[in-house]
């Protein structure tokens, strides 16, 4: 699947706020669906690319040879996924944030594994 079709069936989760696809060498988002007035999805693809890049030197600080499956932010309202795709060479991760009210982690998570195995760049 394109990267649209991958942002609409991450928007169809239960709970989906919104969600992009973000290279984290550039920080910029290759594309995003959702969002809105209190989600600002540039912005958090942004500030999301700097998580990523943060981790990535902790685990190589630590000597750790290993791969990021998922990074996640609980706040008091929502979830934040991050999932690094697994390609090698790939700098770009999904993004998804999720009402915890209506979502379930689990199933997003697993979705999101779902949508990256199907994904054609």
């Amino acid at each position: 699947m394109n990267i649209q079709s991958a942002l609409q069936e991450a928007m169809a989760i239960d709970g989906a706020l919104g969600v992009a696809v973000v290279d984290y060498e550039s920080g910029m988002a290759l594309g995003f669906l959702g969002g809105g007035q209190h989600l600002d999805l540039e912005v958090a693809a942004a500030g999301n690319t700097e998580v990523v890049r943060a981790k990535l030197r902790a685990l190589a600080t630590l000597a750790i040879d290993d791969v990021i499956e998922d990074i996640l932010i609980t706040l008091g309202t929502q979830y934040h996924l991050i999932r690094p795709l697994g390609r090698s060479q790939s700098s770009l991760f999904l993004y998804l944030a999720l009402d915890r009210s209506r979502g379930n982690l689990a199933l997003a998570r697993h979705a999101l594994k779902g949508i990256e195995a199907g994904l054609e760049l």
